[in-house]
């Protein structure tokens, strides 16, 4: 079960690949600065995640508007990653969780997609600056999107 609102967000390291190699991708660097929206998702390369992100990277200035960090989790690999969000012109900050240690903490496992094996389940969650959850929503299967509309209210009553 996900994480509820009014938690303490868990923080986290991971890996990133930008042009410039892995970067390591904090939560807590946005701490006192900006609100951070986590989208996890199930795996890069797939139909309906593919969707969500290329969404959200068409409207990343509402976010950005709304002085938030959008990152995207899943548990491919970095380079899985950003093969994919080249191929697909995917804007936002894709991280790894190769060890599947951040969606225990959030509560997101998904087990046994598609038989293939554990991976993160499709969830959202609005972190505000103190680094508190307002938002959390896992969608009930990984088909079905989070609600774009209520992360943005919630952002905006953040601001």
């Amino acid at each position: 079960m996900a994480i509820p609102v009014g938690s303490k967000a868990p923080d986290f390291t991971l890996k990133s690949k930008q042009a410039s190699g892995l970067v390591d991708v904090k939560l807590s660097n946005n701490s006192g600065k900006k609100n951070t929206v986590l989208l996890f998702f199930p795996l890069a390369f797939t139909s309906v995640c593919t969707q969500e992100m290329c969404d959200v990277t068409a409207g990343l200035h509402a976010y950005t508007g709304l002085n938030a960090e959008v990152i995207g989790i899943s548990v491919d690999s970095p380079f899985a990653q950003e093969a994919w969000a080249q191929k697909e012109k995917i804007g936002i900050t894709l991280a790894s969780d190769l060890n599947k240690e951040v969606i225990k903490k959030y509560g997101v496992v998904f087990p046994m997609l598609a038989g293939v094996g554990d991976t993160s389940a499709r969830a959202a969650f609005v972190i505000d600056k103190q680094g508190v959850v307002q938002y959390s929503e896992q969608t009930p299967t990984p088909k079905d999107l989070p609600d774009t509309n209520k992360i943005k209210e919630v952002l905006a009553k953040l601001k």
